[in-house]
């Protein structure tokens, strides 16, 4: 896999670097909220294009119908457009989360045991073969609910780490996980860590607009 060209030299330094001064900041984050693994698959399919508010809403309302389960969420699959409205997009989203029920059913009889038997390369194909399941989706459900050591790339990864000068080129989002995977110990929980410490700065100091840079603790790096 082509490496992003300034990666090659600064890459190891800069991400190792990030993390501590994070971390230094921030302190653990106790990161991806959720009671169950199920529960974690359903939202970082309802995140996508939202914020988590909207997403824990939709969650709550599945729940006061005593309907996050994967069998009795498919049984009842006609209810969930109404359900997950307060997360956007409520009828694509329906779609995907439907299809994702379908695969986890008819796959691994909706058991997360059952799914942590399967090396996760081949986890991650059967994953993207989901439709409506993109990379990020994909590799959250690996890491958040898995609990294998994927990189979760975000928006928020490729605009503090653009900034830094980590990339010399507009790189796609595997090219960015490999990166960080070269990087960064294989560990699940410091890859969940890692992802949340990123999430926390890019929304309080590396903002899309007016960044706070002068106070960021990225700005030691």
């Amino acid at each position: 896999m082509k490496t992003p060209a300034a990666s090659r030299k600064a890459g190891p330094y800069l991400i190792q670097r990030a993390y501590k001064l994070l971390f230094a900041r921030f302190g653990p984050q106790h990161w991806w909220p959720g009671d169950t693994p199920f529960e974690i698959m359903v939202g970082a399919i309802l995140t996508q294009n939202t914020n988590w508010r909207n997403v824990s809403r939709a969650i709550d309302n599945i729940k006061e119908k005593r309907l996050l389960e994967p069998k009795r969420l498919y049984e009842q699959r006609h209810l969930i457009p109404s359900l997950i409205t307060p997360s956007g997009f409520y009828r694509l989203k329906s779609k995907r989360l439907t299809a994702f029920l379908k695969y986890f059913i008819e796959h691994y009889d909706a058991d997360i045991n059952k799914m942590k038997r399967v090396p996760t390369a081949r986890l991650r194909r059967e994953l993207l073969g989901v439709p409506g399941i993109g990379h990020e989706t994909a590799d959250s459900i690996l890491l958040y609910a898995v609990k294998r050591p994927v990189f979760v790339v975000d928006a928020y990864t490729r605009r503090i780490f653009s900034r830094h000068s980590l990339f010399d080129s507009n790189p796609g989002y595997e090219e960015i996980r490999a990166l960080f995977e070269r990087h960064v110990p294989h560990r699940p929980k410091l890859y969940n860590e890692y992802h949340a410490l990123i999430v926390r700065c890019a929304k309080e100091f590396c903002k899309k607009n007016e960044p706070r840079c002068t106070d960021c603790p990225l700005n030691a790096v």
